[in-house]
């Protein structure tokens, strides 16, 4: 086994561990491996295939793994995995519920007509996922007939978006919807009471909204979104850094 199949690996359990425990990322001293002797088994060299040059975990190597994951009954009625997309140093990280129809038949999050809406949504406060900001779900398959995804479903995917989040490093998450908002809070606090204001995860300013879904649904919650996202903006404007996008590891 390569030594950055070994911190690959490492990485992972480390990130199971800390899901188990609270849900919180651990920061923990690097480590530090070295190359077996001999030919390196076949599964160690597709890793590093999936992401040439680099050193541990990847958004490539994530999303390539969410193409192959067959973890919960999801990936049996799925047309395609849906990873996420974006900015790979986002200001904003944008987090949904779960691919629809559109997002399904495309691959891509959030291109249907909830999609175009936060496009414009983002781009009112000068965001997008083209330049800024990084787009994902709490879980990567359609499940059928847009309902809620069930906790296995959400557990089996945990992983992939707490990599993502830890990868990303984004400087504000953006969450979409009850659903993710209270499967990441850990709350059964319903949308409505957790919207318009900022709370801590995992060291990131969170931001509960409404789902561009909800908005099309019913007009009068679009007046509150939209003074969520003037104090989404508030709070990048009142950071000094650099607000073209997030900062590079």
């Amino acid at each position: 086994m390569t030594a950055d199949t070994k911190a690959l690996v490492a990485t992972l359990l480390d990130l199971a561990e800390d899901r188990l425990r609270d849900g919180y990322r651990t920061e923990r001293q690097a480590y530090t491996f070295s190359d077996d002797t001999g030919k390196a088994p076949p599964a160690a060299a597709s890793a590093s295939a999936a992401s040439p040059g680099i050193s541990g975990d990847s958004l490539e190597l994530v999303s390539r793994q969410v193409a192959s994951c067959d973890a919960c009954i999801l990936a049996k009625t799925r047309k395609n995995t849906v990873p996420g997309e974006g900015a790979q140093y986002p200001l904003v990280m944008v987090i949904g519920e779960g691919p629809g129809a559109d997002e399904d038949a495309s691959g891509r999050p959030f291109v249907g007509k909830a999609g175009q809406l936060l496009d414009k949504m983002l781009s009112a406060v000068g965001l997008s996922r083209e330049s800024n900001c990084f787009i994902a779900n709490l879980v990567k398959c359609r499940p059928p007939g847009n309902r809620d995804p069930e906790p296995g479903e959400v557990s089996a995917c945990a992983t992939f978006l707490d990599r993502q989040i830890t990868l990303l490093k984004p400087r504000i998450i953006l969450s979409v919807g009850r659903v993710p908002t209270q499967n990441l809070l850990k709350t059964t606090e319903g949308i409505g009471l957790l919207r318009g204001r900022f709370v801590d995860y995992r060291g990131i300013p969170f931001l509960p909204t409404y789902h561009p879904s909800a908005l099309l649904r019913d007009e009068s919650l679009k007046r509150p979104a939209w003074e969520d996202l003037k104090l989404l903006k508030a709070r990048l404007d009142a950071d000094p850094a650099d607000n073209t996008t997030g900062t590079a590891p």
